[in-house]
């Protein structure tokens, strides 16, 4: 007992709390949950108790490598900028050493000449990532998912565009459909031939791409916000919409952006909003949050 006192008492004096005396391996390293030809499901519990922001209010940033197809998350930990890679578990996460003058564009640069850039849509990679906090074993975490379909993308824009629906007959496994919709539109606005629309409407059954009407159902009920607000900008959405419908797409984005605004906004962000909402939800996600920077402190 003496020993694992003296123990304890080393570790808090080099540093460590008792928040990070987790299992080694477990936390902090990413994991294979599912992996077959045409996708991958690796999950990951990082410690958040050390995070530092990285840019304005964010705490993660996601960094893409175009010529190995990686996609990497981005932790800032006191002076440590490190990068996980998400798509290849056996992968060395790479650290950037830093001081409190490191910029942001300092840490970009860095990281663009290992390969690696920053990435807005992971939608153009085929890729899924939700984020959550959890407590894993007693540890405050992120709990990270991340399902990349980037294979089976590819291979459903290739019978696309070569209005060839064998390509992918005989997939059981389910590519979204929000990963190939405006790949399969496009190619559809340039069919010249029964044959070829014949084609693609075995691909669009597969992948349940829908009327017009069920496209709108999709974009106001199913869609991710990332998917939601390409899909608004597009010249031709304005046009295919009511005055209506287009309302009710734009209302949505709002609610969307205000859920990732509660889920994943910073504790100053939280305030400004709940300052104009006076939403008691809010207030009490504030305290929640006001809380866990007193635990840490």
């Amino acid at each position: 007992m003496r020993t694992v006192v003296l123990f304890l008492f080393f570790l808090i004096l080099s540093g460590c709390s008792l928040n990070t005396l987790f299992v080694p391996g477990e936390i902090n390293k990413v994991t294979v949950v599912k992996c077959s030809s045409y996708m991958k499901h690796h999950r990951a519990y990082f410690t958040r108790t050390e995070l530092e922001m990285i840019k304005e209010d964010q705490k993660y940033l996601y960094l893409y490598h175009e010529k190995e197809k990686d996609l990497g998350l981005l932790l800032h930990r006191k002076n440590q900028y490190i990068l996980y890679n998400l798509s290849k578990p056996k992968q060395p996460e790479l650290i950037l050493h830093a001081g409190p003058k490191t910029t942001y564009s300092y840490v970009v640069r860095s990281f663009k000449r290992k390969g690696f850039t920053p990435i807005t849509s992971l939608d153009t990679v085929g890729a899924i990532v939700s984020i959550a906090p959890r407590r894993y074993k007693g540890v405050k975490t992120l709990l990270v998912e991340f399902q990349d379909y980037s294979p089976l993308q590819e291979l459903y824009r290739q019978a696309i565009r070569t209005y060839n629906a064998n390509r992918v007959k005989n997939i059981q496994t389910k590519l979204p459909k929000h990963f190939v919709y405006d790949y399969y539109r496009r190619y559809e606005n340039r069919a010249k031939t029964q044959t070829q629309l014949d084609q693609l409407q075995i691909i669009a059954q597969k992948l349940q791409i829908k009327t017009q009407e069920e496209i709108y159902t999709y974009y106001l009920n199913e869609a991710s916000l990332d998917a939601l607000s390409a899909y608004i900008v597009q010249k031709d959405t304005r046009a295919s919409l009511t005055y209506r419908q287009y309302k009710m797409l734009k209302r949505r984005k709002k609610s969307l952006q205000e859920e990732k605004l509660f889920n994943e906004g910073s504790l100053e962000d939280l305030i400004a909003a709940y300052k104009i909402n006076k939403n008691p939800k809010y207030k009490k996600r504030i305290m929640s949050l006001m809380k866990d920077q007193q635990e840490n402190q």
